[in-house]
């Protein structure tokens, strides 16, 4: 394998006992894209499958490029605050607000001086941030167990060296190894570095010394039950997550006009992904007012990614009031690159000594390489028109997800594919757009967006057992999301223009501070769904010049 550094690629590529990884839900976080765009593109929620003549169609429909009569180049400011509230004991919300350049754009127009047949030729060239990652988010609230006793649980169930439960030994190294040693034994765990991480951190014991069997340090012995160890329960649970990043796409596409009833348009695509993960897990335990136990659990990840597409598409103008568009998006065949940094920490008044810490190899930070290819889209649309005034466009979106596909840079399958074909569907999008043109010069508009989950639904309502990648437990399942928009246009000369838009999107989803432990078909330990909705309401300004 090539740069695979000690730790987190082994989860894939050794532990088949590591059946669906957390690796599905990173695979549908890296095939999501929001509704951005020019300001006219977003006040109309997007719907241009069939218009065209707006450079933002370049990455769903490229025969739209195929509508412009003249040159253009366009460029789009956007102002987003993103507000995330979850409501778990306590309601509790997070603001973030971000301002970026989302759109820049050219077209070249090239007629041919023909009256009929290869009327025009054009290309383009388009950047669009078709993905913003960032949010923060905090959940507070009590739950029936800790973060020990689903660590405890995977340590004592997962198969190890053939073989179910991790025995001690394997553990020992590090709390007293070396650096060299201590990378080594989480080498040798397999996927299993989040048990490893807590019993370095203290989060967690074996019930006999040298044994197979764990339980949470924070639980105590339950004479009634045989000596066996009772549930942590801890008194306060509280989790901050922050995210950052972006989907950027370059566009570079080429579309012809035939005798003005067909446009025909291809598009290549390159892709930039970037996302920053921080996390911080704490449990308390008041025993007394003054005796008050910690638990401490903090990731980092950050992701890098660079992909290519291909999207083809044609727009039919079967009379002057009526057009119909069909195009067909190919996945993004990414080169990704993940690295992260784990560390634990547990207080325990009763223990001497008091604080164990732990943490992941840092020299350097373990990474995987791998590839991923995202889902492929098909795009069904209709626009009518009332003469110069008015127009009504709808777009259906069918995006396959069960296509998302995880490999090593060697193109080894990772068994995480079964989880995607098993727990994902298709889902469906549909957006719809209308303008109105006030005066020759203004014109206003109004949309919507909606889009299902893919996630089937014993996945998407928390039925099934969540395995993590690396040591990062919390998670969240996607619920669906909505957005409505509006929008000005306003057109100063017959060459420059500028538009304003103003769109308002909800995202639900569920949220889970860890997953649970399914034996013999029944949950043994588990975290409850926290609702979770981020709001986002973005304004966009966009100037454009024709020429």
């Amino acid at each position: 394998m090539k740069k695979i550094i000690c730790l987190f690629a082994s989860a894939f590529l050794l532990n088949s006992g590591v059946g669906f990884a957390q690796g599905i839900i990173d695979a549908y976080r890296y095939s999501q894209t929001d509704l951005n765009g020019t300001a006219r593109y977003l006040s109309m929620g997007g719907a241009f499958g069939a218009l065209g003549g707006d450079i933002s169609a370049l990455s769903a429909n490229p025969a739209g490029l195929g509508i412009y009569r003249s040159s253009e180049i366009v460029g789009t400011l956007s102002l987003s605050a993103i507000r995330a509230k979850t409501n778990w004991v306590n309601a509790i919300e997070a603001d973030k607000t971000r301002l970026n350049f989302s759109n820049i754009a050219y077209v070249g127009y090239f007629p041919t001086g023909n009256d009929e047949g290869l009327i025009s030729w054009n290309v383009g060239f388009a950047y669009n941030r078709v993905k913003n990652y960032e949010r923060n988010y905090r959940m507070e609230g009590k739950q029936n167990y800790s973060l020990g006793d689903y660590a405890a649980a995977v340590a004592t169930y997962a198969q190890y060296d053939h073989k179910t439960g991790v025995p001690e030994d394997a553990f020992v190294p590090l709390l007293s190894g070396t650096e060299s040693e201590r990378r080594q034994a989480y080498n040798q765990m397999g996927g299993l570095w989040l048990p490893a991480l807590a019993y370095q951190g203290g989060l967690i014991g074996a019930n006999e010394q040298g044994g197979n069997i764990y339980h949470s340090a924070f639980a105590e012995t339950d004479e009634k039950n045989g000596g066996w160890f009772s549930d942590s329960r801890p008194d306060e649970v509280s989790l901050d997550v922050s995210e950052r990043g972006a989907i950027d796409k370059y566009d570079f596409s080429f579309a012809t006009n035939i005798a003005n009833r067909l446009f025909l348009g291809a598009t290549i695509s390159v892709t930039d992904l970037r996302y920053r993960m921080v996390s911080e897990y704490t449990e308390k335990y008041h025993y007394t007012d003054s005796s008050v136990d910690h638990l401490y659990w903090d990731n980092q990840k950050t992701t890098d990614g660079t992909g290519y597409g291909l999207n083809i598409g044609a727009i039919a103008r079967p009379s002057d009031f009526l057009r119909i568009g069909v195009a067909y998006n190919s996945p993004t065949w990414y080169t990704m690159t993940d690295r992260y940094h784990g560390s634990a920490e547990t207080n325990i008044a009763a223990y001497n000594p008091p604080t164990m810490k732990g943490e992941t190899p840092t020299d350097p930070d373990p990474y995987t390489e791998y590839r991923f290819r995202s889902p492929d889209k098909w795009i069904f649309s209709i626009a009518g028109f009332i003469g110069q005034t008015a127009l009504i466009s709808v777009d259906y979106e069918l995006k396959n997800y069960k296509t998302m596909f995880l490999s090593s840079r060697d193109g080894y399958a990772y068994p995480d594919n079964d989880g995607i074909k098993s727990h994902f569907t298709s889902a469906n999008t549909i957006k719809a757009g209308a303008e109105v043109k006030i005066t020759p010069q203004f014109a206003v508009r109004a949309g919507m967006n909606w889009q299902d989950s893919p996630m089937k639904a014993d996945f998407k309502n928390g039925n099934i057992e969540v395995f993590p990648a690396g040591t990062v437990a919390h998670y969240t399942l996607d619920k669906g999301m909505t957005a409505y928009s509006c929008g000005l246009g306003y057109r100063f000369t017959p060459n420059f223009y500028t538009d304003l838009s103003c769109v308002f999107r909800t995202y639900k989803e569920d949220a889970y501070t860890f997953s649970k432990v399914i034996v013999d078909g029944q949950a043994i330990v588990g975290s409850e769904a926290i609702p979770l909705k981020t709001n986002t309401t973005q304004v966009s300004l966009t100037f454009g010049y024709k020429f």
